[in-house]
């Protein structure tokens, strides 16, 4: 892809295919809209050429690669998603392939919608799902550690590596009481159980969720339900195991059977449990860290794939709490 840097200091970018360019612009153009953000510089697109305007050198440079960047995912047949192009430029900026990330595929949705790592983080949690028996997933909301561990159990459930999933995560009461929910106690518990079912029928058919649930081969029960039970072939999933006590995590990990792994995923910074009361998920750190087969992956705001503005409240609220805590050291 030549391209011709002009006196203004503009870079001219010229692409081999028109069609693949309208794809990599989007409706209305709306992706080089999100690399501008980005990158701070202006994107203009006029038949198979692309300028960038605007900005200092460094950024023109910056969104230079950006745009190749993407231009190579759709060259090679990737769909690219609207929330594909903040995470390409955000690899691109740490000197990373988004191609080489997006290219490792784990599940194919039934609505045609390839599941991927959207950056370094979370395709070294997808690794370490395949290298090892217990995995924890552990960081800030909106890194993808449920939603990809659930992408893995399909995936393992779709090739006959295991013949059952296991969803399962505490019942505990942010801020309001289970008590006085209306209901018998499935009733009560589902809604805490609901971020599962909504990540399962993301990836599979209703009606084929439906039936799996209902057949048994995949499973969604609060933690309570785990205990004296051995579970064979199967893939576990312990969800926001930050609400777990030290006992229910023992109890959890030793449910563990033949032919089996387990993902336990969770946000030590936002713990439910009663004032006094340790996380299990605090805990495992210290106790099993070093265990061969086990492994141990953390998150943080830079692996955030929601909304940006996610990321800059997660970053926002560490900082206050840094600020609390020596205001209070202090």
């Amino acid at each position: 892809m030549p391209r011709e840097v002009e006196p203004s200091g503009s870079i001219r970018i010229e692409f081999p295919d028109v069609d693949k360019l309208r794809l990599l612009c989007g409706a209305h153009q709306e992706n080089l809209k999100i690399v501008e953000r980005r990158t701070g510089v202006q994107l203009g697109a006029r038949g198979n050429q692309i300028v960038v305007a605007g900005g200092d050198a460094a950024a023109r440079e910056l969104a230079d690669r950006v745009v190749r960047a993407l231009y190579e995912l759709v060259d090679s047949g990737y769909p690219l998603y609207l929330e594909d192009v903040d995470q390409a430029a955000k690899l691109v900026a740490q000197g990373l392939s988004p191609r080489e990330i997006f290219g490792d595929t784990i599940y194919v949705t039934a609505r045609h919608r390839i599941i991927t790592p959207k950056n370094l983080g979370q395709r070294r949690y997808v690794q370490a799902i395949r290298d090892h028996d217990i995995v924890f997933g552990i960081g800030p909301a909106g890194t993808g550690k449920t939603y990809l561990a659930m992408a893995m159990a399909v995936a393992h459930l779709v090739e006959r590596k295991v013949k059952r999933i296991v969803l399962t995560r505490p019942a505990v009461e942010a801020g309001e009481r289970l008590g006085f929910l209306p209901g018998d106690i499935a009733e009560k518990v589902n809604p805490y159980l609901r971020p599962l079912h909504d990540a399962l029928f993301d990836m599979v058919d209703y009606e084929k969720a439906q039936a799996f649930i209902e057949r048994g081969t995949v499973e969604v029960a609060p933690l309570a339900f785990m205990r004296g039970r051995t579970l064979n072939d199967s893939f576990i999933i312990l969800d926001e195991a930050q609400n777990t006590t030290a006992e229910q995590m023992k109890m959890f990990l030793t449910r563990l059977g033949y032919g089996s792994r387990a993902v336990v995923t969770g946000d030590v910074t936002q713990v439910d449990l009663p004032s006094g009361r340790a996380s299990g998920l605090m805990e495992v750190q210290k106790v099993l860290r070093g265990v061969e087969g086990i492994a141990f992956c953390p998150f943080s705001e830079v692996d955030v794939v929601r909304h940006p503005l996610v990321q800059e409240v997660v970053k926002a609220y560490e900082g206050y709490e840094a600020r609390t805590t020596r205001s209070s050291s202090g």
